[in-house]
């Protein structure tokens, strides 16, 4: 059930002042549910660390083998202005700090360098858009 307590613990707290953040492994222990959402873990840390919510990135949980315990990491950044300097661009994204990039798959951009490999030069860029269905 969703409401079922939970507790949270902090491991190895370390106030990284290098990059303005409280950084600590979390234990959260939820005996009577299935687990415990990223969300409503940030929102009990933020009252916790008398901090905003969109300051705190938590990530890399897993659930122990037959449940009860989430064990992940957990970062308390100190303002915005250092959270987007120092997280790393997806997890900036996850948080909506930073606009998605929308780039064509991986498998469009491996055919597209195979078939500008067979020219040279300024047919190269000719080479990269895809073939012509007409012939």
């Amino acid at each position: 059930d969703p409401s079922a307590p939970i507790t949270l613990r902090a491991r190895k707290f370390i106030t990284n002042r290098l990059l303005s953040r409280r950084q600590f492994i979390l234990d959260v222990l939820h005996p009577s549910r299935p687990n415990v959402s990223k969300e409503e873990l940030a929102e009990k840390l933020a009252t916790m660390y008398k901090t905003e919510k969109a300051r705190v990135v938590l990530f890399g949980f897993r659930t122990q083998f037959g449940g009860g315990k989430s064990t992940g990491f957990a970062l308390i950044y100190d303002d915005e202005a250092s959270q987007k300097k120092f997280e790393p661009k997806h997890r900036l994204v996850r948080k909506g700090l930073q606009p998605k990039v929308e780039k064509p798959s991986r498998k469009l951009r491996h055919e597209r360098k195979n078939r500008a490999k067979k020219f040279r030069g300024t047919k190269k860029v000719k080479a990269a858009e895809p073939p012509k269905k007409g012939k």
